[in-house]
């Protein structure tokens, strides 16, 4: 973590602080809650929550919430619901970029399959932070789905088995009366068998293969902020 991000966090826990008398006014029994979520945004200004299924939102603002006054954690929110219309425009940009619906397929899923317009899908940032999420989102039921995607996190109602990447093989079983009661392979239907990137929990190392994409997160168009 750089020295900038370091002084940023401690800024954030400061302020976080400092507005927890101003939420007590507000709401006595969810003072913390709130100047957490106060303070993120001000850390975070460019996330937006809106159009989160209720589930999603609850338990990603309670995680965080944890992360942060346990831990001394920040978590913020990169994307989350995202329409029809913009998924269809993120995948249609990602063919152009790779040349095939199939490559595509390893980044980003057309609207029709994405967790992402169910308002179930979370990107978040930064890697400290989804690092924690991974260890303990569970808890509330945020699980991180791909291997090659350490920023993605969807809510489930079950665990979900970890897929190499969004079009990777899976076993499909038809879902539950609630999402993810059925059992599922990362709940996202995808033919192809490729593999693309191996994964090491213990030690999050990454083994970029030649056929990865987006050695930078940074770069991936739907990991702007």
């Amino acid at each position: 973590m750089g020295i900038k991000t370091r002084v940023l966090a401690a800024v954030t826990r400061l302020v976080a602080v400092l507005l927890v008398p101003i939420a007590f006014c507000r709401a006595p029994g969810w003072a913390r809650f709130l100047a957490c979520q106060w303070a993120l945004s001000l850390r975070f200004p460019a996330e937006d929550l809106r159009g989160l299924a209720p589930e999603a939102l609850m338990a990603f603002t309670h995680a965080r919430t944890e992360a942060f006054w346990r831990d001394g954690q920040l978590i913020g929110l990169t994307s989350g619901y995202r329409d029809a219309g913009e998924q269809r425009r993120i995948f249609a940009e990602e063919v152009r970029r790779t040349g095939s619906v199939s490559a595509a397929r390893r980044r980003v899923l057309p609207p029709e399959e994405s967790s992402h317009v169910r308002g179930l899908a979370l990107d978040v940032r930064p890697t400290e932070g989804a690092r924690w999420l991974e260890q303990h989102g569970g808890r509330y039921g945020l699980y991180r789905v791909y291997d090659n995607e350490w920023w993605h996190f969807e809510y489930r109602t079950v665990e979900p088995v970890r897929l190499p990447h969004p079009d990777a093989a899976a076993w499909l079983y038809e879902p539950g009366p609630a999402y993810g009661t059925g059992p599922s392979y990362g709940n996202e239907p995808a033919p192809a068998s490729e593999t693309g990137r191996s994964y090491d929990g213990a030690s999050w190392q990454f083994e970029t293969r030649p056929d990865a994409l987006y050695a930078d997160p940074a770069k991936d168009p739907r990991m702007r902020p």
